[in-house]
C-alpha cells in the first residue's frame, strides 16, 4: 500500500480529533504523517506498509498508534506527551517506538475500542418511549457492546434539557440539549441485560481496563475519568459481555419471545461497521423476530449509527408488533450534544 495513504489515514483522523476536541491528539496525528519514515525501525516501517485499510472508518491505524502510546503512559512506562510541544512529542514519539517496539507492534493488531459513556445520554430517551408506548419492563440486548458500559445506562445520573433523571451515580451526563426534553415514563426498569462483541472487555480485569481507557485520547480528561467510574460500576455489579458473533448471539436472543417485557436490541456506532453480508442477515433476523412481536411481547430496534449525513449519528427507534420506525434525533458521536425530536404521535 502507497505511504501517502497511510499519511493521509493519520491526516483524516487529526481533523476528526480537532472536530472532537482532542487537539493533542489531532496535533499527534498531523506530526506521524508528516515525519513518518520507514527507515526509523520495526514501527514505522508496520505503520507505513499496513496491509488494510488504514482509515478511521476501517482500520483506525491512527487510533491503535495513539492508544498504543496512552496505553504505555498509563503504564509509567514512558512520561505523559500532552503537554510536549512538537519537536519534544516528535523525539518522544521516536525513543517509544525503538524502546517499546514489541509492546508496539503488538498494541496494533487490535482495533480501538472506546466504549463512549455519553452515547448513553442518546439512547436513554430512547428506551423512555419504548416503556412509555409498551408499558412494560425491558429486556436490553446490545450488539457491538465491548465492556457493556451503556448496557448498564440505567446506573447513570442525568440532565436532559430541563429533565433530570437518576439515582446518585458517580457517572453524571448533561449533553448540549437541542429540542424539547424528554417524558419521563410513569414506569421505568430493566428485567435483564445482555450484550455481545467479538473482542469483549471485562470491567474487572485491570488488563481490560488499561485496553479501554488507552483508546481514550490522553487531554480529554473528563472522558477518562467518566469511563472509570463507569467501569467501577459495571464491575461492583458483575457486569460481563459474551464474547460472540453478533448475527449467532441475535438469532439466540430473538429465538424465543418475552412474555410480559419488551425486547430491545440496541447498538451504538457499531452497526455500521458490519459487513454488508451480516447486515443483511442481522436485518432478516429481527424482522422475521418482529413479525412474532404481540402486544404483551414486544420488540424494539434502538440504534444509533452514522447514516452518510454530515452530523452526527441517527437515532432511529422501531416498535413492534405494528413495526413503525421514526428517526427520534441525532446525537454526536461522543454524545456531547443531542439533537432531539422524539416519537411524533
Amino acid at each position: 500500500m502507497p505511504e501517502a495513504i497511510v499519511r493521509e489515514a493519520f491526516q483524516t483522523q487529526a481533523q476528526a480529533c480537532d472536530a472532537l476536541g482532542s487537539p493533542f491528539t489531532a496535533r499527534l496525528c498531523r506530526l506521524l504523517a508528516e515525519k513518518l519514515d520507514s527507515a526509523q525501525g520495526p514501527v514505522a516501517h508496520a505503520l507505513l506498509t499496513w496491509p488494510g485499510s488504514p482509515g478511521p472508518s476501517d482500520d483506525s491505524v491512527p487510533l491503535r498508534t495513539a492508544g498504543s502510546l496512552h496505553a504505555l503512559v498509563r503504564l509509567n512506562r514512558i512520561a505523559p506527551m500532552t503537554e510536549l510541544h512538537d519537536d519534544q512529542l516528535w523525539s518522544a514519539c521516536q525513543q517509544a517506538f525503538l524502546e517499546h517496539e514489541a509492546f508496539i507492534l503488538e498494541r496494533l493488531k487490535s482495533p480501538p475500542q472506546t466504549n463512549e459513556v455519553r452515547r448513553s445520554a442518546a439512547l436513554l430517551p430512547g428506551l423512555f418511549i419504548v416503556a412509555e408506548r409498551t408499558g412494560k419492563p425491558l429486556i436490553l440486548s446490545e450488539v457491538g457492546a465491548s465492556a457493556g458500559l451503556n448496557l448498564q445506562l440505567d446506573r447513570y445520573r442525568y440532565r436532559l434539557g430541563e429533565t433530570q433523571w437518576g439515582t446518585d451515580s458517580p457517572v453524571f451526563l448533561s449533553p448540549e440539549w437541542r429540542g424539547e426534553a424528554p417524558a419521563i415514563p410513569l414506569s421505568f426498569s430493566v428485567l435483564e441485560r445482555a450484550g455481545c462483541d467479538l473482542n469483549p472487555l471485562n470491567p474487572s480485569s485491570p488488563d481490560d481496563r488499561l485496553r479501554q481507557l488507552s483508546y481514550i485520547w490522553a487531554d480529554q480528561t473528563d472522558r477518562l475519568e467518566r469511563t472509570q467510574n463507569a467501569l467501577t460500576i459495571a464491575a461492583d455489579n458483575h457486569l460481563q459481555v459474551e464474547k460472540a458473533d453478533a448475527i449467532d448471539w441475535l438469532a439466540r436472543r430473538l429465538e424465543t419471545s418475552k412474555p410480559g417485557a419488551t425486547h430491545v436490541i440496541f447498538h451504538s456506532v457499531a452497526w455500521q461497521y458490519f459487513p454488508d453480508s451480516l447486515k443483511q442477515k442481522g436485518e432478516a433476523l429481527i424482522t422475521e423476530a418482529g413479525s412474532r412481536a404481540t402486544p404483551d411481547a414486544p420488540l424494539a430496534r434502538l440504534q444509533m449509527e452514522g447514516d452518510g449525513q454530515p452530523r452526527g449519528a441517527a437515532l432511529t427507534l422501531q416498535i413492534w408488533p405494528t413495526g413503525e420506525k421514526q428517526e427520534i434525533g441525532r446525537a454526536d458521536f461522543h454524545g456531547r450534544w443531542v439533537d432531539w425530536k422524539g416519537w411524533a404521535n
